[in-house]
């Protein structure tokens, strides 16, 4: 079993390498006379695309995604979707000199030393382009869930860029789509900028951190035990290539609060409860309450850099690695409309899984 599809009944397969003729994701259990194209699908991963400035990779993807099944006259059939983006800009030759030689950060020693062989060529699997399917998947995951509730925003955006973070007394939501790093606030955008190109022009990368939101989720996704929202959710963000670290609402943070200050009061509004801060980032128990569903992942620097690395061939002697090539000097700038494509797929799953055990919205009522 080689476990490349995640999710319960909104199941994703991923598939294809980061140089081979295409890849794409099959999409299974998709609820049918869902309205979608490819053009809505296309502006997702329009924001994911490479090249489109000095502050990302410059291979020059138009990542235009195809549907080959599971849709007539505009809508979803039920049946399952498979969805094609060709590989049109690849330099295979730019790794010939590591086809015996392993990357430092990267998983060529243990795609070897668990198969015997590996896909040289821009990391094969394990690169950062896989994602591009997730994200087509992920459009198909929006447009269900604007249809089965109306009213639902996912946003993600940068909080933190090696020594640059955020200040959340600047925080302006509109302010996310309007620069390269998804960050929100537009004033700190140029600072940000002349960071990481001292970072690029040191032959150098740097990780990031993101936060994804979702708002306007109905109380009562997630199960508990081993169905927990949160659960799905930790492991949807931490199988994005390059993550190693993720957390929900107040995450590690939580370890400096006391009890009183870590618990969300509870008051009873005019359309159902209320709360006087979301330390638990909208799930308790595993179980979504209603409030913002918060999430944050953390992205390692991109481990392909022009500084020289010590590591070892494929004999076991001893070398220095120079990575070549079209790299991010931070990934995580792409890596955020990828964090809102898992949201989104976890989120329609657990959707589904709530309405095939209760029914439509939470069976208990207050007041």
């Amino acid at each position: 079993m080689s476990l490349n599809t995640y999710g319960h009944l909104f199941r994703v397969t991923t598939w294809g390498e980061s140089h081979g003729p295409a890849l794409g994701a099959t999409v299974d259990g998709c609820p049918p006379g869902i309205a979608v194209d490819e053009a809505f699908l296309q502006q997702w991963l329009d924001k994911r695309r490479p090249g489109q400035n000095k502050n990302t990779t410059q291979r020059n993807e138009p990542d235009a995604v195809k549907i080959l099944s599971g849709m007539y006259e505009g809508q979803t059939t039920g049946t399952p979707i498979q969805l094609l983006i060709e590989n049109t800009d690849q330099r295979s030759k730019d790794y010939g000199e590591i086809v015996k030689t392993f990357r430092p950060g990267h998983a060529d020693i243990t795609y070897h030393l668990k198969y015997g062989l590996r896909d040289p060529r821009g990391g094969g699997r394990s690169s950062a382009r896989e994602t591009a399917a997730r994200v087509a998947a992920g459009g198909i995951a929006r447009a269900a869930l604007n249809a089965l509730v109306p009213g639902i925003e996912i946003k993600g955006y940068m909080t933190r860029m090696g020594e640059m973070e955020i200040d959340r007394s600047r925080f302006d939501w509109d302010a996310i789509e309007g620069n390269d790093f998804w960050i929100p606030d537009a004033e700190a955008a140029p600072e940000w900028e002349t960071y990481l190109q001292s970072i690029r022009k040191g032959q150098n990368s740097v990780g990031a951190e993101i936060e994804v939101v979702a708002r306007g989720v109905p109380a009562g996704l997630g199960a508990p035990v081993y169905a927990k929202l949160d659960t799905d959710l930790a492991a949807a963000m931490m199988s994005i290539n390059a993550v190693k670290g993720v957390e929900i609402g107040e995450g590690m943070a939580a370890a400096r609060l006391t009890g009183t200050e870590n618990a969300d009061e509870i008051f009873m509004g005019d359309d159902g409860p209320e709360y006087s801060s979301n330390h638990s980032g909208g799930i308790l128990g595993g179980i979504s309450s209603g409030q913002d569903v918060v999430v944050r992942f953390a992205v390692k620097p991109t481990s392909s850099i022009l500084t020289p690395r010590r590591s070892i061939r494929l004999d076991g002697s001893a070398t220095e690695v120079v990575t070549k090539g079209r790299h991010d000097p931070c990934v995580g700038i792409r890596a955020v409309p990828v964090g809102e494509a898992m949201m989104a797929c976890v989120l329609l799953d657990h959707l589904l899984l709530h309405r095939g055990q209760v029914g439509d919205g939470p069976r208990g009522t207050i007041g």
